[in-house]
Order: structure tokens, then C-alpha cells, then sequence
């Protein structure tokens, strides 16, 4: 799973200077953070629309949007995929419940 995800926030980097007429991910970075952030939510709301009904298939394509427009909002404020799975990484062996009580 790391690698493809690895490959697409790879490409999200490269699109960061690429012609917004050429690249919707560039299209979308050109918008500017704020934008991205309500695309991933937009794109949020419709996975949880689908995980609500049951349908398999199209959850799993909206999850899918859902981690691209993750990534495309991150790179938008220069946060990697590598500073997430960092931040994961401490926080592995940690009891959710007490990862939340020491925020």
C-alpha cells in the first residue's frame, strides 16, 4: 500500500510546477490550499455517503479519491507523505486512548 501511495504523492510533487491546463493536479494546487482542503472534504463527505450504504465498490473508489485529494491538500502546505508516516510511526505502540489524552 506504502508504495503506490509513495508513487502518487510523488507525482503530486512533480505537478506542483507542472501547467495547470495540462495537470488537474496542478489545476487544483494553482487554487491554492484553501481549495484543496474543500475538495478533500468534499471528496470525505462522499465516502462517508457510501460506507453509510453499504455499497462496497463505490466506497472503495471514493477512498481512493479520498487519499489523492488527502495528498494534494498536504503538498498545497509542503507537508510530505514521509512527515505523516513519520508522525504515524511514534505514534505506533500507543493506545489511541492515551495518544488523544497527551494532545
Amino acid at each position: 500500500m506504502t508504495n503506490a501511495l509513495t508513487r502518487l504523492a510523488a507525482t503530486i510533487e512533480a505537478r506542483k510546477g507542472a501547467d495547470p491546463e495540462t495537470s488537474w493536479t496542478a489545476k487544483l494546487l494553482a487554487k491554492g490550499p484553501e481549495k484543496c482542503a474543500e475538495k478533500f472534504g468534499e471528496e470525505a463527505v462522499e465516502a462517508i455517503i457510501e460506507a453509510v450504504k453499504g455499497d462496497t465498490a463505490k466506497l472503495t473508489a471514493e477512498a481512493a479519491d479520498v487519499l489523492y485529494h488527502l495528498l494534494v491538500m498536504l503538498a498545497a502546505r509542503d507537508v510530505t507523505l514521509a512527515d505523516v508516516l513519520a508522525e504515524l510511526e511514534k505514534r505506533a505502540g500507543t493506545s489511541g486512548i492515551a495518544e488523544k489524552a497527551a494532545r
